[in-house]
């Protein structure tokens, strides 16, 4: 066997796995290549842990991720049937767990592939052609390892470390002293970890959040539903509770979508489905696909926005007038800014969030500054500080000499491309020998997996015949025979220097085509894209024709695996992938034909304070009719299981305390006060909501079931209709509901049940608006 090839692979998260499988599973490949994956965390995932417990990196164990599962995985691999639509970080970690073990792990890798765990490349220097890498151990206690490798490839992720801008470093310094906490959001766990050995009186008023995007609405929003859920849990004492309140600074206004969305989001009773599934849906773009990223025009930018006004059904003004993006506003000439979260709008409608516009300048005396065009703005109470600031991608790299940065048009300040590559952020021809993957602002994990394979073939063309020429680095190879003339023509590095001299009109996301990066690297890697049953792949209805493209549908099943090891038959990996493919296709039938998500995305709607208009008709005349006017609050909190079996208590289930408070006044008689509570749920196993009874002993807690809605897919074009019918003792509830959606949110509900008995015979019919 001729001498193997070697490559150094700094990182063990999504990237640095799908580098190391490509390498060793691609029948091109394999046998070629010692690979040596190193990983400065104690186990594989990089920055995703694999237990709910493990708290001590960047990403909380229990953060939702903010794509689904049909687009958080890598071909040949799917996840379990019960796993959720949205994991948890630590969910994913167990994930790349098994695509470790089954493709990385075991006797038959014993002499390919060496694992360096707890271990953190410091040095990467060019030497005649070749890389010597240096690492060291991150506790301190190993020795320093010293090796020449043939190839590097950089996986080691875009968010390297946490960013306290220099503006900002003497807040944090000034909050130190003065007590009042100021820690980087991704050090946040809990509201007990963030107040920890402070006394009961110094945990009192506002945490201030400063950071507008991605990471500081997602960290607002998790502060103010801990917050919720302090106040509103089952024995809650109002004097004991933390600071209730929320303050974020924000410097623009952004959409935020909810981790639902609709395809058909102007029709009566719009399906829902995860929100990445929409964008991702082929059939909506007109081919041949160009790049929708990167340089923003004005047109498209006021094409997009509104878009977005129409997917959510609101300009948001409705919510916060600093959030508020109206069709005449100058906002609409810039490139859209855009974050998720389930609850963070109504936190903002609700108060529990107040915003500012501007930046925080200061912390004094629990006082906040913050300085914006127009003037200053002072916070008063201010308990503690989060800063969302986001993360530096330039100590990813601290690693290379400053030669190798000035050939990869290095730029620490920029936060959206620190450097500039070719082929969609691969590889440079100035560089040889390195690749890169994964290496770009929010990165998709198809798009990872397809700079493996892009890093794979490089590597094993250039092991056959080594250029001498640097100017020659496109190679020429039949196993890749589409690859040359694709690099030849590639533009990325121009792109990214022009992009990098614009930032006023640079998309959010510059590589945020997915649809078309995949389409790109599956033209240059001859992998076309795959579909569960060819003759029947799309899945439509009369307002919408979905064709959703995930990793798996770019499988390269003879690459990776080599039917030649099975003697045709389907190897584990292209029958977990074919299962892939089916279930987004089955995922997205259910949303479009069966109401599926749609509690969801009517539980998520009801966050908040309601109008309420309820009249009751009694027949006998032991029960009076009237009136009631007031106000109906769904409060967020953590799920309880009081009332649940022991099945139900495993599921996941989110839950409201459903308090309503006004005045009844009874058809010819007196008014008086008038309140009850209920506890409503959602149970993301089944995708059912319901409603319990609250204890009369303690009305913070469920009871018993008053009912489960059900929603009728018949009648989708009608408007969502839920019915409910049950026997309560000796009284039979006729339950109906109708709800009002535009876009992503209700905008009006009803209620009406009939109630039949041997001593009742009334109906409740009750109107619900913002």
């Amino acid at each position: 066997m001729p001498d193997r090839k070697t490559v150094c692979i700094i990182g063990a998260g999504p990237s640095g796995l799908a580098t190391a499988k490509n390498l060793l599973w691609d029948r091109r490949s394999r046998s070629k290549f010692v690979v040596t994956l190193v990983e400065s965390q104690p186990r594989i995932g990089g920055l995703w842990p694999s237990s709910p417990d493990d708290t001590t990196g960047l990403v909380h164990p229990l953060m939702l991720a903010n794509q689904s599962r049909h687009t958080v995985q890598l071909s040949g691999v799917a996840w379990d049937d019960d796993a959720p639509t949205f994991p948890r970080a630590w969910q994913i970690g167990a994930y790349l767990e098994k695509y470790f073990e089954r493709f990385c792990r075991g006797p038959q890798h014993s002499s390919d592939l060496v694992v360096e765990l707890g271990h953190k490349v410091v040095k990467a220097e060019p030497v005649n052609g070749k890389w010597r890498v240096t690492r060291e151990s991150t506790d301190g206690q190993g020795a320093t390892l010293v090796n020449v490798f043939d190839y590097l490839v950089v996986a080691s992720g875009y968010f390297g470390s946490p960013v306290i801008p220099e503006s900002l470093q003497a807040v944090v310094a000034a909050g130190s002293s003065r007590g009042v906490p100021v820690i980087h959001s991704s050090a946040y766990r809990d509201i007990e970890t963030l107040f920890a050995g402070r006394s009961s009186d110094a945990k009192k008023g506002k945490i201030v959040v400063a950071g507008g995007q991605f990471s500081g609405v997602e960290i607002a929003a998790t502060i103010a539903s801990h917050l919720s859920s302090a106040e509103h849990a089952p024995g809650a004492k109002a004097d004991s509770l933390p600071a209730t309140t929320v303050h974020h600074i924000i410097q623009q206004p952004f959409w935020v979508f909810p981790l639902h969305t609709s395809p058909a989001p102007t029709s009566d009773a719009p399906p829902f489905l995860p929100f990445d599934l929409p964008s991702y849906n082929i059939r909506k773009r007109p081919q041949p696909l160009v790049d929708t990223q990167g340089h923003i025009t004005v047109d498209t930018a006021r094409f997009v926005h509104g878009l977005f006004e129409t997917a959510l059904g609101t300009d948001q003004s409705d919510v916060h007038p600093a959030l508020a993006i109206k069709k005449d506003s100058p906002v609409r000439d810039a490139p859209p800014m855009m974050a998720v979260s389930d609850t963070y709008l109504e936190h903002v409608r609700s108060g529990r969030i107040s915003l500012s516009t501007g930046k925080l300048a200061d912390v004094k005396e629990a006082q906040a500054t913050i300085t914006a065009a127009s003037g200053s703005e002072t916070v008063d109470d201010v308990a503690a500080v989060i800063l969302a600031t986001g993360f530096s991608a330039a100590t990813s790299l601290s690693f290379f000499p400053d030669s190798v940065k000035q050939a990869l048009h290095f730029d620490a300040a920029d936060p959206r491309q620190n450097v500039a590559l070719a082929f969609n952020g691969t590889c440079h021809p100035a560089v040889p020998n390195l690749a890169f993957v994964g290496f770009y602002r929010s990165p998709y994990w198809g798009v990872m997996e397809m700079q493996a394979r892009l890093a794979t073939a490089l590597f094993v063309s250039d092991a056959a015949s080594p250029s001498q020429d640097a100017s020659s680095w496109i190679p020429s190879t039949p196993e890749w025979p589409q690859l040359a003339a694709a690099l030849d023509a590639d533009h990325s590095i121009e792109r990214s220097l022009a992009l990098r001299a614009d930032p006023e009109h640079t998309s959010q996301f510059p590589m945020g085509d997915y649809l078309y990066l995949m389409h790109t690297f599956g033209e240059a890697l001859g992998i076309p894209r795959r579909t569960a049953d060819p003759d029947d792949s799309a899945v439509q209805t009369a307002d919408v024709v979905m064709d959703v493209v995930t990793p798996a549908h770019y499988f390269d099943g003879d690459g990776d695996q080599g039917d030649e090891n099975t003697g045709g038959e389907p190897t584990v990996d292209s029958q977990d992938n074919a299962w892939a493919i089916e279930n987004t296709r089955l995922t997205v039938k259910a949303g479009l034909h069966d109401a599926r998500f749609v509690a969801r995305a009517v539980f998520r709607s009801l966050q908040g304070t309601w109008k309420l208009d309820r009249t009751l008709t009694s027949r006998l005349p032991s029960h009076p009719s009237g009136r009631f006017v007031g106000t109906a609050e769904f409060r967020l909190r953590q799920g309880t299981k009081d009332g649940l079996s022991e099945t139900e208590k495993k599921a996941e289930v989110d839950e409201y305390l459903y308090v309503e408070d006004g005045t009844f006044t009874a058809l010819n008689g007196p008014s008086f006060r008038a309140t009850r509570r209920y506890v409503w749920r959602y149970n993301h196993d089944d995708d059912k909501l319901s409603v319990w009874f609250a204890r009369t002993d303690d009305a913070s807690k469920a009871d018993y079931l008053f009912h489960g809605l059900e929603f009728m897919p018949s009648l989708i074009r009608q408007g969502w209709k839920a019915t409910a019918g049950h026997l309560c003792i000796d009284d039979f509830y006729d339950v109906h509901y109708e709800f009002g959606v535009k876009g992503v949110n209700l905008t009006n509900w009803t209620l009406e049940y009939a109630v039949r008995g041997p001593k009742k015979d009334y109906t409740i019919a009750g109107t619900y608006r913002r």
